[in-house]
């Protein structure tokens, strides 16, 4: 055992390079505003043998990649849900399979009259057809274009693609001649579906009692683990069937999926996946031969031209059908032009069963330099997808189609976020919803959860995890209130939240004085450390924060100093630099945020920030050294501890968050524009 402990794995060497190379170039790609996938694939290409030759261990790099991909196609399936698809299902089948099929019958027959056997031919047409589900759903996150137009329709694309691939997995085998009459072909599919039905029914019956007996130890560590077992558990034994591990994975994800402990099965995952990942898009790299690429370099052009074409028309041409107009399809055309890792899945299974692109074995390394080099442009693409959809519609395709209905709202804007629904949690949300104040509750014990009364927006899960708060909206919020009894979870809970949400007003409860102080250097506005006053205090933060009358606050406070407490200290705090007369939307709206040491605003005259010019905010009063000044000047200049009371929409907090956000190291600062 001693010799071991005290000797280097063999491969432990290679995995540092790996890991180290591929922080600086992603950091070096997040430098120059370049997505991190694009700063994988690059990493990959300078350690693969082509290049500096530092990893040479392909079966582990490999076999990483390949828990990468499960993990992926877990977390898609996690991700779904009948509602979401429910919501854009039309342009699932009608956008998706125009785009799938289209590419697949338009690539086919390209081959085919340059001579390409039909099944290569059909086979290099699936490996084009699908888009990268990581890089697109990572830009359209980073940009906030999730729920336009262009995002809608490209996302609803990618979900017909996922579908669509696993079919396309189950096809290779018959493609290759695996299958030897239209019987057998019929015979692999039917055999896969029954594989599938008794996977999603057997995990229906054991899943939902297994993650419910976890979930009540509140052991997050205890979760993940069980979490992990079922994806590649069910991964596993799908595979025993010789159907394809990545879609037992993808089941194992749409099990969950329907499960309420999935937004907590998710951000448990998602770490996880983020890791292995980077090792894929890193692998993928890897596989690139440079000198391929600079011997042909006309080949590698031209295909990756016909590529980006085709697609672009495909995708494009499935808008045009849905009717948007021109310079939406534009957009969604350039958006999915690339080539998706999941075809790298496929070749893969391909190349083991003797199925080559184009039908050449050096057809692979054409394949690969050409989805690599559109991957990179991806991000560029996007960004020219806006410009180039104006263009084209300058001229007569400027009256196609019919302008897209405005995006939902968000599900939740200008609300207060529960962490825990203990006593303390529970008299909070019932003067929460006493007082029309929307709100979301995220508490990490199912048995808790079970007297929120029905309310709708409950999620379960830990709190901290960047996943739970966003999915209970905190870039949104107005209030973030945490009546846990866990000191450090708290300190994690409000270090993250601010830095999500610069302008969050956090209210937190803590047990004991030498608490205060740490959580006041995290962001945490105000602590409420008495025991006896928690409760009271707590609510009494909120509402004043809502621009509610000390009247009714006071009426409150003495309907629970009747109930449950015979003694309380003090007197109930005014929260809030200005007392509007009653609850009004003016309410909700308002906000007020602490200057933080090293922010971009500190120093910076409101004249200088453009607040209400470019950021539609509007300053009301600032507190500073005890002292308030209303409607300051513009040639107010700000100073860090100064109290500011702002009045404007969520989304327009939201946009501004930056400016209140403390520089972080090594990053470079906003640069604010000169007035006009």
């Amino acid at each position: 055992m001693l010799p071991l402990l005290a000797a280097a794995p063999p491969f432990l060497a290679e995995m540092v390079v790996l890991l180290v190379i591929s922080v600086a170039i992603a950091y070096l790609s997040l430098r120059i505003k370049l997505v991190p996938i694009a700063g994988f694939l690059i990493a990959g290409v300078l350690i693969g043998p082509s290049a500096f030759g530092l990893v040479e261990d392909r079966e582990l790099i490999e076999g990483m990649a390949e828990i990468g991909v499960i993990l992926l196609l877990f977390s898609i399936g996690v991700e779904f849900s009948i509602e979401k698809l429910n919501r854009i299902k039309r342009a699932i089948f009608v956008g998706g399979s125009f785009q799938t099929i289209g590419t697949v019958v338009v690539t086919t027959g390209l081959l085919m009259a340059l001579g390409v056997a039909w099944n290569a031919a059909v086979f290099t047409g699936f490996l084009v057809a699908l888009s990268s589900t990581a890089i697109v759903l990572s830009l359209l996150s980073d940009r906030g274009e999730t729920e336009t137009p262009a995002g809608s329709m490209s996302l609803a694309t990618l979900i017909f693609q996922d579908f669509a691939v696993i079919l396309m997995v189950l096809m290779v085998p018959i493609l290759a001649g695996g299958a030897s009459s239209p019987l057998d072909g019929l015979f692999v599919l039917g055999r896969a579906l029954l594989v599938m039905v008794l996977a999603v029914v057997a995990a229906r019956k054991l899943v939902p009692p297994l993650l419910e007996r976890v979930a009540h130890t509140r052991r997050p560590e205890l979760f993940l683990l069980t979490v992990v077992a079922l994806c590649f558990g069910i991964a596993w034994l799908v595979s025993l069937a010789e159907v394809s591990v990545a879609l037992g994975a993808f089941l194992a994800g749409l099990v969950v999926s329907e499960s309420r402990y999935s937004d907590q099965a998710l951000g448990e995952i998602l770490p996880l996946r983020t890791v292995f990942n980077a090792v894929f898009f890193v692998s993928v790299g890897m596989l690139l031969d440079i000198w391929f690429v600079v011997e042909n370099p006309l080949l590698v052009i031209g295909i990756g031209l016909a590529v980006l074409l085709i697609k672009a028309l495909m995708a494009g041409g499935a808008v045009v059908i849905l009717k948007y107009p021109i310079r939406v399809a534009a957009a969604v055309g350039l958006t999915l032009a690339q080539i998706g890792e999941f075809s790298f899945v496929l070749e893969r299974a391909g190349e083991a069963q003797g199925l080559y692109p184009a039908g050449l074995e050096e057809g692979s390394q054409a394949f690969i330099a050409v989805s690599v080099l559109l991957m990179i442009a991806t991000p560029f693409l996007m960004s020219a997808g806006p410009r180039v959809g104006k263009w084209m519609a300058r001229g007569r395709l400027a009256e196609w189609g019919r302008e897209p209905a405005p995006p939902p709202p968000p599900p939740f804007e200008d609300h207060t976020i529960v962490v825990g629904y203990g006593p303390a949690g529970q008299r909070l949300g019932s003067v929460l919803r006493d007082s029309g104040i929307p709100y979301v509750i995220i508490e990490l014990n199912p048995a808790a959860t079970a007297r929120a009364d029905g309310h709708e927006h409950v999620l379960i899960g830990d709190a901290s995890r960047e996943h739970l708060l966003e999915a209970a909206g905190i870039e949104r919020a107005k209030l973030l209130v945490l009546a846990t009894n866990d000191g450090q979870a708290n300190l994690r809970i409000t270090h993250q939240a601010k830095h999500h949400n610069p302008t969050l007003q956090v209210v937190v409860r803590a047990r004991y004085l030498t608490e205060v102080e740490p959580l006041h250097e995290s962001g945490a506005d105000i602590v409420v450390p008495e025991e006896l006053e928690t409760t009271v205090r707590l609510f009494s933060h909120v509402l004043g924060a809502y621009l509610v009358a000390p009247d009714v606050i006071e009426q409150h406070a003495r309907a629970l100093r009747s109930g449950d407490y015979q003694v309380l200290r003090g007197s109930i705090q005014e929260a809030h630099l200005m007392v509007l007369q009653g609850f009004d939307e003016d309410g909700l709206h308002t906000r007020a945020i602490v200057v933080r040491e090293g922010a971009h605003v500190a120093g910076k005259s409101l004249s200088e920030l453009h607040l209400r010019n470019r950021h539609h905010l509007t300053v009301l009063a600032i507190r500073r050294d005890g002292r308030t000044f209303g409607s300051p000047a513009g040639s107010f200049r700000l100073q860090p501890g100064d109290r500011i009371v702002l009045i404007g929409q969520a989304l327009d907090f939201a946009d501004s968050a930056p400016l209140f956000r403390p520089i972080d190291e090594g990053l470079p600062p906003i640069v604010l524009p000169d007035a006009s």
